[in-house]
Order: C-alpha cells, then sequence, then structure tokens
C-alpha cells in the first residue's frame, strides 16, 4: 500500500472570499481565526509551505473590543532607531485614528514572519464600517462565535 502525503500546489489553490463582522468581537479571538483562514488551516488541503488561504474581508473593526482593563492599558510603539525615536500610542488613540490597523496589527502579529507571511496578509482587507467595495467577489458571510 503505497500511501503518499498529497501538496497542494500554488497554481491548483481554490480561493473564496470570507465576510467576517467583527461587532461586539474579542481583539485576539478574533485575530487568530482570521489568521488562520489567512493560512489556509481550516482547509483539508493545507500546505505548510504554500498559500492555500482565503481572501479575508472585515468589516465594523470600530466596534471591536478587548477584554479586562486592556483597553486603558495597551500602547502600540514604533522605533525609528534614533535616539528619542520611540513613538508610543495607546488602544484609545490607535481605535479613534485608525481602527483598521488595530486589527491588521493583531493578525500581522500572527502570521509568519515570512516572504509567504507577507503574501498571505495581503488578502486581508479591513474597514472601519459596515461598508466594504468587495460585494463583487460576494464573500461568505461567517460567524467566528461558532
Amino acid at each position: 500500500m503505497n500511501k503518499s502525503t498529497r501538496y497542494a500546489k500554488p497554481g491548483e489553490v481554490e480561493r473564496s472570499w470570507v465576510l467576517v463582522d467583527a461587532d461586539g468581537a474579542t481583539l485576539g479571538r478574533l485575530a487568530t481565526q482570521v489568521a488562520m483562514i489567512l493560512r489556509g488551516k481550516n482547509k483539508p488541503q493545507y500546505t505548510p509551505h504554500t498559500d492555500t488561504g482565503d481572501f479575508v474581508v472585515v468589516i465594523n473593526a470600530d466596534k471591536v473590543r478587548l477584554s479586562g482593563n486592556k483597553a486603558d492599558s495597551k500602547e502600540y510603539w514604533r522605533y525609528s532607531g534614533w535616539l528619542g525615536g520611540l513613538k508610543t500610542e495607546s488602544y484609545k488613540e490607535a481605535m479613534e485614528k485608525h481602527p483598521e490597523r488595530v486589527i491588521e496589527h493583531a493578525v500581522k502579529g500572527m502570521l509568519p514572519k515570512t516572504t509567504l507571511g507577507r503574501q498571505q496578509f495581503r488578502k486581508l482587507h479591513v474597514y472601519a464600517g459596515p461598508e466594504h467595495p468587495h460585494t463583487a467577489q460576494n464573500p461568505t458571510k461567517i460567524d467566528l462565535e461558532a
């Protein structure tokens, strides 16, 4: 009996579009499930070295929440490399200015730090409100709480 593992090749992967509503969702739990869909780990033909994931559209990013008192203490920082070049921004400031980037930051941290991870991250589309320009792709709405 010859059993060999079947690997998905980049050209034969069928990608679908998935719509996720972030209204009332917890940031980390939402990000882990979105990252899993982007990587394709929810599919039986998942292959670690190939991008087998789907496109993900996240709407209502401005209504995502954090558990506990993290909304008061969480900070995002970036460093330019220069002396005094550390810029910090609280979670509340980030949600007021650009709520899309909060979800993007959380999901990006859960993807591989390789060229494959960057390719998978490009399939994520996050929007602050309920409208999105991807209705032509007919994304299937999934409920992540189940």
